[in-house]
């Protein structure tokens, strides 16, 4: 991370995020970044949103697309699709769960709304890490070509060549191009602290 790199940095608070209708109209989403600019949800290379599900049906399919879902607030969700290849319960928050996107997967909500956190990468172009980390150790992140975090829960510090400060559903991310951001050395206000990282490598 050189010294000019934060004007590379694009900062969100997940409550000041738009929402928008799922692609199959059957539910809300709040995008946090489609990359490259512009794509659009059929030529996107990488997409990090968050979507609110108040209602049972069919999440939407993308072709050549692997999803990675984890659950943020809410009792969640059974995802299960007619050829087996998906059947699992998603119930409990911050767990990582991965599928492919082309798979036809139906949703059971199993106790009122649920907000997730989507990733979706285009699997001929890039691949996602997804992983949750905690307050109660110190935590550590390679550096990336692109990527995400965003605090779940506490406040945190990611110190790279200067130090960025993050309060709950506060989060930034980085593309491809700006630099290889990293590594972060990451330290929270206490034990109870959670964020989710997103790094994003190209295939």
């Amino acid at each position: 991370m050189n010294p000019d790199a934060s004007s590379d940095l694009h900062r969100f608070d997940r409550r000041s995020l738009q929402a928008m209708p799922w692609k199959n109209g059957g539910g809300v989403t709040r995008e946090i970044v489609c990359q490259p600019p512009g794509a659009g949800l059929d030529a996107f290379d990488w997409r990090v949103s968050i979507a609110h599900i108040a209602s049972d049906g069919p999440f939407s399919r993308f072709e050549g697309v692997d999803r990675v879902i984890t659950l943020l607030e809410g009792a969640g969700v059974q995802l299960s699709s007619s050829d087996g290849a998906v059947a699992h319960r998603l119930a409990t928050p911050w767990q990582p769960f991965a599928f492919a996107g082309e798979v036809a997967i139906d949703s059971r909500l199993l106790g009122g709304p649920c907000d997730d956190f989507n990733v979706m990468t285009r699997r001929e172009r890039c691949r996602a890490s997804v992983s949750v980390l905690y307050g109660d150790v110190g935590q550590a992140l390679p550096s990336s070509p692109a990527g995400l975090l965003m605090s779940l829960q506490g406040a945190w510090q990611l110190c790279g060549a200067e130090t960025v400060a993050l309060a709950p559903d506060q989060g930034l991310w980085w593309e491809a191009g700006a630099g290889r951001f990293g590594p972060w050395r990451l330290t929270a206000d206490g034990p109870q602290a959670a964020l989710i990282a997103v790094l994003i490598q190209e295939v």
